[in-house]
């Protein structure tokens, strides 16, 4: 997938946009989105970006059109289409996820509209069912930007951070601090993913982890998996190379 991309974006400055904005709307169009790897196409761009092959701000920019127009031309599919989608065979296959999203909406429309934008199957269901339900678009329109805004670059970092780690010339100790780099960032996204298990209580997100991941267990592994990043972080920080990462992850961020 990377190699293909960075043959494809870094052809020309109006390729690049073209591609990225392409990518972050069908990743956020209705349905369709749902048979992407968007996860790995932006990890893949975030590479890229923390190579220097692609201006960051530039590829934010494009992610947001993006976004906004698959969400967009989602939501208004919901509204002008409810009926016939009701009755579409393949939202019927999936009416468990249809109506645990409706009742998300009911309850929480706005945060439920932001938080989607940051879960992948979610992602491009949330804005149709939105308009199925006939949501007043200024209702919709608030969440919906600031996710579409804050969505990008969060999930362009780890690709960033990998493609910074690969400018870091190499040493004697260069193996060990990206080996503590990687296992930083999985520990990193672990205590996130537990932390957001422990908080959330609703029992519209009880799935098939929760017998293995009861409320004493989890609250366990978040207290360890937290330190465990702390202590990671600690070791990482020691390391001679952290300072010629801080550079250039600061020239690709704000260079």
């Amino acid at each position: 997938m990377e190699p293909y991309l960075e043959h494809l974006i870094t052809q020309s400055l109006v390729v690049t946009l073209t591609v990225i904005v392409l990518i972050n709307f069908l990743e956020s169009l209705a349905l369709v989105g749902l048979l992407l790897p968007g996860t790995l196409m932006m990890t893949s761009i975030g590479v890229l970006i923390g190579g220097g092959k692609i201006d960051f701000y530039y590829a934010w920019a494009a992610s947001i059109v993006g976004c906004l127009l698959g969400d967009w031309i989602s939501y208004c599919i919901g509204r002008l289409c409810k009926d016939s989608l009701y009755r579409w065979s393949f939202l019927k296959k999936h009416q468990v996820v249809l109506d645990r999203t409706e009742k998300a909406l009911y309850q929480h429309s706005i945060a439920t509209i932001l938080i989607s934008r940051f879960i992948g199957p979610m992602r491009p269901l949330v804005p149709i069912v939105a308009g199925m339900l006939n949501l007043p678009s200024h209702k919709f329109a608030l969440p919906n930007s600031i996710g579409c805004i804050t969505w990008p670059p969060i999930y362009f970092f780890p690709g960033i951070l990998a493609g910074v780690a690969i400018d870091i010339p190499d040493n004697d100790n260069s193996g060990l601090f990206n080996w503590l780099l990687l296992i930083f960032f999985l520990l990193i996204w672990m205590s996130v993913w537990l932390t957001w298990r422990k908080w959330r209580k609703d029992k519209f997100y009880i799935d098939s982890l929760s017998e293995w991941l009861p409320p004493e267990r989890l609250r366990m592994l978040c207290v360890l998996s937290w330190l465990a990043v702390l202590i990671v972080g600690y070791f990482m920080s020691q390391q001679k190379q952290i300072l010629i990462y801080r550079h250039l992850l600061w020239q690709v961020l704000f260079g």
